[in-house]
């Protein structure tokens, strides 16, 4: 074959017969290409092909700044649904945990009067009491223990 078939992008503009003038490249981003700098990595650089300054590289742009802002818009929506999950889930907590605190306030009196009480019988019958509460836990532990063999 001879060198005037083949054509290469630089070639293509005397080629369409427009003026080099007309043409440039855009600027580089990095997002099109895997190799920083435009090398393929082993120093080699690439050619980056020629775009127009017209329409069609702003309707580009345009595109990847739709695609981008899409993405964006979902990543959004993403954090707004985890931010409103967790206002619920605080919400929700906060609710449980006042319950459980007026539960508990309950408990400690109940427990407190219990106590009290305990305390006044002991007061009034003197040691009597202790010597009861003995017996049955000597009672308790010899129904263990016969439990325990039996088995």
């Amino acid at each position: 074959m001879s060198q005037r078939y083949r054509t290469t992008l630089r070639d293509r503009s005397t080629l369409l017969g427009a003026a080099t003038a007309d043409y440039s490249t855009p600027p580089s981003s990095g997002r099109s290409s895997p190799y920083p700098g435009g090398t393929l990595g082993n120093g080699v650089s690439r050619e980056i092909p020629f775009q127009p300054l017209g329409q069609r590289y702003a309707d580009d742009l345009e595109g990847q700044n739709d695609e981008l802002l899409e993405g964006l818009t979902a990543k959004v929506k993403v954090l707004k649904d985890i931010t409103i999950g967790i206002g619920n889930e605080v919400r929700d907590s906060t609710i449980q945990l006042s319950q459980m605190n007026d539960a508990f306030a309950e408990t400690s009196g109940i427990l407190a009067g219990t106590f009290r009480r305990m305390n006044n019988m002991a007061t009034r019958q003197g040691c009597r009491w202790l010597w009861y509460i003995v017996f049955l836990v000597i009672v308790f532990w010899f129904f263990i223990i016969v439990w325990w063999f039996r088995r």
